[in-house]
């Protein structure tokens, strides 16, 4: 396949022919083949037979039009636009100026029609399973992360921990360029700068994994698209030393492309943790504070390379992280009567840690197109690998208030090695059948281990050396296959499309704990049908309906019921009698495009058996957090996503999304029954000005939601950026100033028949980031 993509950005841009004498001019528009809208920026190039390099080449203007000047000749037409099919049209003669007028292009790979919203500064594109993000045209991403982006996104909601929920549900199947991986492990840790587009699917088909009860959300990485040489630079600087930068370069033919790209983040962060909690029983109170201070330094190359020969195309993808963190916690933590207020007992706990994280990732892809462009097969073979290498060393102040050295009284220490390692092998076939129907029918293996080694050891004064805990010192191994076949038919017409699928999994699971020789398998089959369909009042409104039966399978960190001692008074456990989650999901949507404006309205449904959910319990004074499988929980809400451009100058872009849970774990106890409705939004308003300047306010804000015990408090903050623009938009700077007013922090509360506790946590949030780049 040949794959061109020249920038361009507002008007027609410079034209390169090859011949300039006796030329002519070409000219035409492009249309979208159903919407018959007027489509820009669509790369435009004419090659001669038998040619690999085109004779001349540009790309539709803001009004959908291209003028090309040509020598006579016989030429066959190339055009190219992410998220379309390449169109040919062959023979076209040029003898005389010629007007080739409207030339239709068709959405790619969808057999449900889609509508692209686009404005001056944000991409959305809305389909019948979700949206596609477009994370460059959100200035609020600047030198941010993964996490960053997603905080940004519609729908989504990122914790405290960097743990994210859609819709309400925390059950996520995160991918990158559409393949599990091992990588997803650490969403931090992927630069924002490296990420080419995010979708977010809430309700997928049999096409794709069943896993996950709030959907799938798929990082597509930079690879570059344009044809001949082209790359860029940006850096970012920003308070307490922070810092991003990056490079990447790609040289494409019509014969191969190779790409690679880079980015170093430094990343410093200070905040503090506070918790309450009265023990109605025990009548005691604990009040904890926890002041926190790291700094990461990581490094992140993604590579890779296309050969296109006649229908075929062979490409590796390929992407190398490494960093490093540095944080040091200092817990103080005061016991006392809750009547009298008399103190019972008082500690300081401080835990210097040093984790090392390595990452890679090695992907092979084979497409082999047809002269039937509803007709394609593709093969994949990936496997991904990390390694987490964690030393804790903590310091134990016993009835003591403040960390001095003449009150040191007690040292542990701790290493963690945890593995992880992905292999995948996938393989999709779609084949067109009369009066517009087609199959598709693919088959996938994904293979899962997860080895956590973890030593811990306490100081003996008598030896003076730190001995072993067999107690708590523990080696997990976790491993899963899962075979899946899946079979969809699809039929579209004027005024309804409609997708129907089937989809088989095949799950084993085989844990084992090497201390105590205990091995848990697992072994299940299920299937999980899909239907999707899309009714078109008009090329402006449609209305969607989607169902899935989906499952969530408990993670192995999940299923490890060794604890994490890191608070010795908080501990967090697994639990490795856990059942998987199975889902029903629905969704009604109506789509509605007008000439400045656009809005997608959803109502969904969600119903949960065996809801996993961490719940608390107190037993001798001590917290412990763990998962269980409730009975059955479940959502259902409305979801608003919209465009609109106000005037030239100005657009505002947003989302509502408002749902009411419902959690029963009636079968753990009475308490942990509970329901509430919560809300979130996220706006920004764009407004351009002189000079090519830009600004833009980000406002996001989340409700309070609840979980099994309690439940979370709202949380709002308002992120401010201009930028500027240089060279016909190729260069920038730009000043971002996240949370203006230090608003953003997390906050809940529980209460239960034993206990209540409240948390309160607030990292540095307010930060000024100044950023540069150049493409060319």
């Amino acid at each position: 396949m040949v794959i061109f993509l020249l920038t361009s950005l507002g008007e027609n841009q410079s034209v390169y022919s090859q011949n300039t004498a006796n030329q002519f001019n070409v000219t035409g528009k492009v249309i979208d083949s159903e919407s018959a809208e007027t489509v820009p920026f669509v790369q435009v190039a004419f090659f001669l037979p038998g040619k690999d390099s085109p004779e001349a080449y540009s790309d539709t203007n803001i009004d959908g039009i291209f003028n090309i000047k040509l020598p006579p000749a016989t030429y066959n037409l190339r055009l190219y636009l992410i998220g379309y099919e390449r169109q040919e049209i062959e023979n076209i003669k040029v003898d005389r100026n010629l007007n080739l007028q409207n030339i239709e292009i068709f959405n790619e790979g969808e057999n449900l029609d889609e509508i692209v919203v686009e404005s001056s500064k944000i991409l959305m594109r809305t389909n019948v399973e979700g949206i596609t993000i477009n994370p460059s045209a959100n200035l609020s991403n600047i030198g941010g992360t993964l996490l960053d982006i997603l905080r940004n996104t519609p729908s989504v909601r990122v914790g405290d921990d960097g743990g994210i929920s859609l819709r309400g549900s925390t059950g996520t199947n995160v991918l990158i360029n559409g393949r599990n991986s091992s990588l997803t492990q650490n969403l931090d840790q992927i630069p924002a700068s490296a990420i080419e587009q995010i979708r977010i699917i809430n309700n997928p088909n049999a096409r794709y994994d069943a896993e996950a009860e709030g959907g799938i959300i798929d990082i597509i990485l930079k690879k570059g698209d344009d044809l001949g040489t082209n790359g860029g630079v940006e850096l970012t600087y920003g308070t307490r030393g922070r810092m991003n930068t990056g490079a990447r370069f790609n040289h494409r033919t019509v014969k191969y492309n190779v790409y690679a790209g880079y980015n170093l983040r430094r990343w410093r962060d200070v905040g503090d943790r506070r918790i309450e909690r009265e023990i109605f029983g025990d009548g005691e109170k604990l009040n904890q504070e926890t002041g926190n201070r790291s700094e990461n330094l990581g490094h992140t190359f993604n590579y890779g390379a296309d050969y296109y020969f006649g229908k075929n195309t062979i490409s590796y993808e390929g992407v190398f992280s490494t960093s490093l963190d540095q944080q040091i916690n200092t817990l103080y933590s005061r016991l006392s009567a809750l009547e009298s207020d008399d103190l019972l007992l008082e500690y300081v706990r401080r835990n210097n840690e040093t984790e090392t994280d390595d990452g890679l990732e090695n992907s092979f892809i084979y497409e082999r197109s047809f002269d039937d462009k509803e007709r394609s097969f593709k093969f994949i073979v990936s496997n991904s690998y990390t390694n987490q290498f964690k030393t804790q060393n903590i310091e134990i102040f016993r009835n003591a208030s403040t960390p001095n050295p003449e009150n040191l009284n007690g040292q542990e220490r701790a290493f963690t090695d945890e593995k992880r390692y992905n292999t995948v092998f996938q393989t999709d076939y779609i084949h067109p059948l009369p009066n517009q129907m087609k199959i598709e029918i693919g088959a996938k293996s994904n293979l899962r281990n997860f080895d956590n080694d973890y030593d811990y050891s306490r100081f003996n004064e008598g030896t003076q050396d730190f001995v072993n805990d067999p107690a708590i010192s523990n080696r997990f191994d976790y491993k899963d296959r899962i075979h899946a076949g899946y079979f969809v038919w699809s039929r579209a017409s004027n005024k309804i499309d409609i997708t129907a699928g089937l989809r088989g999994e095949y799950t084993t699971v085989d844990t084992y704990l090497y201390n105590t020789e205990e091995r848990n398998k697992q072994e299940y089959f299920n299937l999980f049908p899909s239907v999707q369909s899309l009714y078109k009042f008009s090329t402006a409104q449609q209305i969607k309906f989607t169902y899935s039966r989906r499952i969530d399978r408990p993670t192995a960190w999940r299923l490890n019921p060794f604890p994490d001692i890191t608070d010795s008074l908080n501990v967090r456990r697994g639990n490795p009698f856990l059942q998987p989650e199975m889902i029903h999901s629905l969704e009604l949507g109506h789509i509605m495009e007008l000439k400045k404006a656009s809005l997608t309205t959803n109502f969904f449904y969600r119903q949960v058996n065996g809801l996993l959910d961490f719940i608390t319990i107190i037993e001798d004074g001590i917290s412990y957090s763990q998962p269980e499988n409730l009975n059955t929980g479940e959502s259902y809400g409305v979801e608003l996503i919209g465009l609109w451009d106000i005037t030239p100058w100005w657009n505002v872009s947003g989302s509502l999304t408002g749902f009411n849970i419902s959690v029963d774990g009636s079968n753990v106890g009475e308490e942990f029954v509970n329901s509430g409705f919560a809300w979130n939004t996220k706006l920004n308003s764009d407004f351009k000005l002189p000079l090519d300047f830009t600004l833009q306010l980000v406002f996001n804000y989340d409700s309070p939601e609840i979980e099994a015990q309690g439940r979370d408090l709202s949380q709002y903050f308002i992120d401010a950026n201009i930028q500027k623009s240089f060279f016909d938009n190729k260069g920038s700077i730009a000043l971002s100033i996240r949370d203006i007013f230090d608003t953003r922090r997390f906050a809940g509360n529980s209460l239960t028949n034993t206990f209540s506790q409240s948390f309160y946590s607030k990292r540095e949030t307010r930060i000024a980031l100044f950023s540069a780049r150049y493409n060319f």
